[in-house]
């Protein structure tokens, strides 16, 4: 799919990191961009910066992920490309064991259902009515009428210790990719899903330099962190060649994660 302004898209988790990276290589190619997140305020500089506009959108939630599609179709029209990086991190091993006490306590099924309505149930609610919207377009070239591109993390591969909620989560966004593709086949839709590494993000830049160095360290080569543009570049890719689909791709640096 030839990106230009004839094009539009919604990226959610847009405000920040690997969500405002592809937001803005969208925007670069003259995409019309809407971003879904719930960083208002961030989300209205970045999409004032690319010309685009924000929608303050929790994907956890029906209403809200409706409201968001509302606004950003009647502002841009149906989008054609969908880039879903709104996620949230949660650390909690299944079970532990008090070192001091002894005391046996588990995860909260709370956070592991969180995390799933978030990372997994989220990126399914932004893919379905994404794709319902796309069908009513008329095909471009061999009848493609949209593209999307989803996150996971090579935690869905080789989560560590603690990791159990978010791994899970993401797992099921990879594991729900050729499915959606093969769903969507007949239609013109293509999905395709990317499991970064160490990147790079706001989330990354949290942790202490030295904590940062280390991780960076453990990466084979390049022995660094990740780059959001270079999330966007792969993203840029998997919209516009029109042969990508129904792929699970790492993007990390040949790193696989150890326990912890």
């Amino acid at each position: 799919m030839k990106i230009d302004s004839t094009i539009s898209a919604i990226v959610t988790g847009g405000a920040s990191g690997l969500g405002e990276a592809s937001a803005r290589a969208l925007a670069a190619k003259g995409a019309r961009v809407a971003l879904f997140d719930l960083n208002e305020e961030r989300g209205r500089r970045v999409a004032e910066e690319i010309g685009g506009i924000a929608c303050v959108v929790d994907v956890s939630d029906e209403a809200s992920v409706d409201a968001g599609f509302a606004k950003a179709r009647e502002a841009h029209g149906q989008e054609r490309v969908l880039v879903s990086c709104a996620g949230i991190g949660t650390i909690g091993k299944t079970t532990r064991r008090d070192k001091e006490t002894g005391e046996i306590s588990h995860l909260p099924v709370d956070l592991f259902l969180k995390t799933l309505r978030v990372n997994l149930v989220g990126t399914f609610q932004c893919v379905a009515k994404s794709a319902a919207g796309m069908m009513t377009l008329e095909g471009l070239e061999d009848g493609e009428r949209g593209a999307m591109v989803c996150t996971a993390s090579v935690a869905a591969e080789d989560g560590q210790i603690g990791q159990v909620a978010y791994a899970a989560s993401k797992a099921g966004v990879a594991g729900m990719t050729l499915p959606i593709a093969r769903d969507l086949m007949s239609e013109g839709i293509r999905i395709n899903t990317i499991l970064p590494g160490i990147f790079n993000t706001p989330l990354m830049a949290g942790l202490p330099e030295k904590a940062q160095q280390s991780l960076a360290a453990a990466v084979p080569f390049p022995k660094r962190l990740g780059a959001a543009e270079e999330y966007a570049a792969l993203v840029m890719m998997m919209v516009e060649n029109g042969y990508f689909n129904g792929a699970t791709v790492r993007l990390d640096g040949a790193i696989r994660m150890p326990p912890k």
